[in-house]
């Protein structure tokens, strides 16, 4: 047997100066919006408030995350700390779902009696808010693609955005017309809006946690690669997963024909895995033709 050992930075870790500072903007202006939110007696500034509370326990969550996950592996965490990412990514979904549910509910409850609202002081916090949001989004943008850890902040950062939008034409629309209807009108829309992508961003996480094939492995090309190696007679047995975003890792019974030695077909194995196949652990069980192994995967 083979095994090739992890000594990767996860993706995350790369991004998280980035992640640090987008951290510090928001919790300075979270302040801010919570006191603009209860003087000017604004639901939709009240929840782009509560999306912002929950930006910055996302984000020093995914920060404390990436830190944690950089720690080395230990006997009693052999394949290390990476899995704490992804632990992030799904409570930061979570939290975003929950905190649309409630902004849903405060909705109706502003339908069926809408108070008035302090509209101009409403959209200057919110403009700041919305600075605030599309400085963290170009910071966070590029990392988004690399990591689930990193998509969950960036979702927080766009979802806050998107809310900051939100409260300035609900600000308008009262500042002219007096229409107040407008503020738990645009929340809910604004509920509704975020839970498309973090459902995407939750079901995502848990692939992972449930050791499911990464989505950017062929694992039917895999097998088919494996089985052209010279002296791999059949191949089975063949797992693929993740540990983390960036990092995948493999595992494979390989029965040999025995025409070369099994250290020169095992480095074939490992180069083609690791340089095609965006895997960066594998373990490979040699066999000769009639070993019998109960397996539980074909």
């Amino acid at each position: 047997m083979s095994e090739t050992n992890i000594q990767t930075a996860s993706a995350s870790s790369k991004h998280k100066k980035n992640l640090l500072i987008v951290l510090s903007f928001s919790g300075l202006y979270l302040i801010a919006e919570v006191i603009g939110g209860i003087i000017t007696n604004s639901l939709a500034l009240l929840a782009d408030a509560a999306h912002m509370l929950t930006d910055v326990v996302g984000l020093l969550l995914a920060y404390i995350a990436i830190r944690i996950g950089e720690r080395k592996a230990t006997s009693s965490k052999t394949f290390g700390y990476y899995r704490t990412e992804i632990l992030a990514a799904v409570i930061n979904a979570v939290v975003l779902l929950g905190i649309s549910i409630y902004v849903l509910y405060e909705a109706y409850q502003r339908f069926l009696n809408p108070p008035e609202v302090q509209s101009k002081a409403m959209l200057i916090v919110a403009g700041i808010g919305l600075l605030v949001n599309i400085a963290g989004m170009m910071i966070l943008r590029k990392s988004s693609g690399d990591s689930l850890n990193m998509k969950g902040a960036y979702f927080e950062v766009l979802s806050d955005m998107l809310t900051s939008v939100g409260v300035m034409i609900a600000g308008v629309v009262m500042l002219t017309t007096g229409w107040y209807y407008a503020d738990p009108l645009i929340s809910a829309g604004i509920g509704l809006l975020i839970f498309p992508r973090t459902w995407r961003l939750l079901m995502e996480a848990i692939h992972v946690l449930l050791e499911g094939t990464p989505k950017d492995v062929d694992i039917n090309e895999l097998r088919s690669t494996m089985e052209k190696v010279p002296g791999v007679k059949s191949l089975h047995d063949l797992h693929v997963w993740s540990l983390t975003s960036g990092i995948n890792a493999m595992s494979a019974h390989v029965v040999s024909d025995q025409s070369i030695p099994h250290n020169q077909m095992l480095r074939i194995l490992t180069d083609q895995a690791t340089s095609n196949f965006k895997i960066s652990h594998t373990t490979f069980q040699i066999e000769d033709e009639g070993y019998v192994e109960s397996e539980m995967h074909d």
